[in-house]
């Protein structure tokens, strides 16, 4: 009798442990926590929290403290860190597939930008599938545009900038343009600023906002190049490791961050530029000249891409080029 009531209790022990088991992920992310990114991570975290009854807690180090940007993926495809979120262009040399968005003036707006990441998105799964990673959602940038205390007429005024470089994308600008790249991940810009190690980069205006680049930098040309995603992954055997409600309830949570991010992309997008110009910041419009000379290095980059690309991943620029 006493041992019936004991395996009754180890089993209402056993019962009751499990559901209350708890899975603890880490999320690395590369950006400041005050960055519109890391908010959305926040609160997608907060919302998988929720809807789980805190069976999934995911913890979001920001601002590169747990990975370096150019670490996040190998930790995700290594299962150092569960789940974590990258800027796509950034693995351009890995695969091409993954620099399609960081082509300058292919997509240049949000609704080009959309209809790019709907023509690439099954592609980009397949591709992040093979590496043991699945995609959980992306969010663009706001657009692209250049800092410089230099006034720039023509591509020729950009010659010898101390360019910061952060993809391969960039990279081939500042060759292309003949400035001297310099590789500086976002967590480290605000100091290369400061010591002079940077004079120039391309970025958006959340960028130079969120590194007080107008304290260092006066001008900003807003080129509108291109919309570069952070895209939101997770380590495969660790979504699948997960029961069917709790997956559910992180797609669910994912797919509302996904549209919750893109709309603050694009209002933040307007905010940004307000606030850099009341910090002294001049908000230029690039000339005509200027703006020609740049669209003829996206000619170049773009014709340069298909080259690096699969003959499929290459036919997903020329869907999207159809009108």
């Amino acid at each position: 009798m006493r041992m019936s009531r004991w395996l009754s209790a180890l089993c209402g022990l056993v019962v009751a442990a499990s559901a209350t088991a708890q899975t603890k992920w880490d999320m690395p992310a590369a950006y400041a926590a005050s960055n519109f990114h890391t908010e959305n991570l926040q609160q997608f975290a907060a919302d998988v929290d929720k809807a789980t009854g805190g069976k999934l807690k995911i913890t979001v180090h920001a601002n590169a403290s747990l990975f370096k940007a150019n670490e996040i993926k190998r930790a995700v495809q290594g299962n150092q860190a569960q789940a974590g979120e990258i800027l796509l262009a950034n693995f351009e040399n890995e695969n091409a597939l993954f620099g399609i968005d960081g082509i300058p003036f292919l997509a240049t707006g949000y609704a080009d930008a959309m209809k790019l990441y709907r023509i690439e998105k099954p592609a980009l799964e397949k591709l992040l599938a093979t590496q043991g990673i699945k995609l959980l959602y992306t969010v663009a940038w706001p657009p692209q545009g250049i800092y410089t205390n230099k006034t720039l007429a023509s591509v020729a005024d950009m010659r010898g900038l101390k360019w910061r470089a952060y993809s391969p994308a960039t990279s081939k600008i500042a060759e292309l343009v003949g400035a001297q790249p310099v590789t500086i991940q976002a967590s480290e810009l605000s100091q290369a600023l400061a010591t002079g190690v940077v004079d120039s980069y391309m970025s958006s205006g959340a960028t130079g906002y969120d590194t007080k680049t107008y304290e260092q930098l006066k001008n900003w040309y807003d080129t509108e190049a291109w919309l570069p995603k952070n895209a939101v992954i997770v380590n495969q055997k660790a979504f699948d490791g997960l029961d069917k409600p709790t997956q559910e309830a992180l797609l669910k949570a994912a797919a509302e961050a996904e549209t919750r991010g893109w709309k603050i992309s694009e209002e933040k997008n307007a905010y940004y530029k307000k606030e850099l110009a009341a910090k002294g910041m001049n908000i230029l419009k690039p000339s005509p000249k200027f703006k020609a000379d740049l669209q003829q290095i996206g000619t170049i980059m773009q014709a340069d891409w298909k080259k690096k690309a699969t003959p499929a991943d290459a036919a997903l620029l020329d869907e999207f080029n159809k009108k």
